[in-house]
């Protein structure tokens, strides 16, 4: 499992009964999470300190409850990167933190070009890899169907100072988006995507990992460049094995390229613990 333990404004304090208790910088909130299935907490005091808890409601969604005055949102860091945080409906802040495993694995890569690697980001969310990928020179389109999450993506690149770097926002749905990019002949060095196990695009088209993915992948293809740095699949879908994500870009990559592939999970690290929580998998194409 490969492990984001790089944070300092981000880190589990304790987790039990379904949920884990997070410190946000010097914001404390308690959130569900199914992986969590032991009973007892580590350190049941610090539970205490929490200033708001995400209560899971029976009938499905759920709601904040507010213990302390909190912030309609702050900023927390990683690294040289800044991100917007502010709690939101079905428990979420507007990031990931295990993300960051990736976002580091990606600036690396980027990196060691030496050269403007071009970047597509596709289901991109608020940014967090768009801003990983800009700090290290590349230039990012960044796709997601949701207007306010790309509006916040853009203040999480203005937040880490990086406004001025080339990046594209567009506000579509994915499939459309690539094939236009594919009867536009446009291509990209570089492809990451987070998809969802289900959602619904900018017209209100339906999207389903496990009947849409490997379409998507193969349609990639088509807008890959000749020289090609890496292409990455994130995924929180449950049943989904990560070597199946690695085998997408096989079936994909071998037909177009040599390279290194690999697969895996994702995970935080709980503070002062050996405990480990599994966040999600991955598949990855490095040349």
């Amino acid at each position: 499992m490969n492990i984001s333990n790089n944070w300092k404004d981000y880190e589990i304090l304790d987790m039990a009964n379904g949920e884990k208790l997070e410190r946000w910088k010097n914001i404390v909130l308690v959130r569900p999470d199914p992986q969590i299935i032991w009973k007892e907490k580590t350190n049941p005091e610090m539970w205490k300190n929490a200033h708001a808890v995400y209560n899971r409601s029976k009938q499905g969604g759920g709601a904040w409850n507010y213990q302390k005055r909190l912030p309609e949102s702050w900023q927390i860091n990683y690294k040289d990167l800044t991100f917007n945080i502010k709690p939101m409906g079905f428990k979420h802040t507007g990031l990931f933190p295990e993300q960051a495993v990736n976002w580091d694995w990606m600036m690396e890569k980027i990196k060691q070009e030496k050269r403007q690697v071009k970047v597509l980001n596709l289901f991109a969310y608020t940014g967090g890899a768009t801003v990983s990928c800009l700090s290290q020179g590349a230039s990012v389109c960044h796709v997601d169907s949701s207007k306010g999450m790309v509006a916040w993506a853009k203040e999480n690149v203005i937040s880490s100072g990086l406004q001025d770097r080339p990046v594209r926002y567009i506000v579509d749905d994915v499939v459309k988006f690539v094939n236009r990019e594919i009867r536009r002949g446009n291509t990209y060095d570089a492809i990451v995507m987070d998809p969802p196990s289900y959602g619904r695009g900018a017209n209100g088209e339906v999207w389903q990992f496990e009947e849409n993915i490997a379409e998507l992948v193969s349609l990639c293809m088509k807008v890959l460049s000749d020289n090609p740095v890496f292409f990455l699949i994130n995924s929180y879908t449950t049943g989904i094995s990560a070597k199946v994500l690695e085998n997408l870009l096989q079936i994909n990559m071998n037909k177009k390229i040599g390279g290194k592939f690999s697969s895996g999970e994702i995970g935080l690290p709980m503070t002062n613990s050996n405990l480990v929580l599994p966040c999600g998998i991955f598949g990855r194409w490095e040349k």
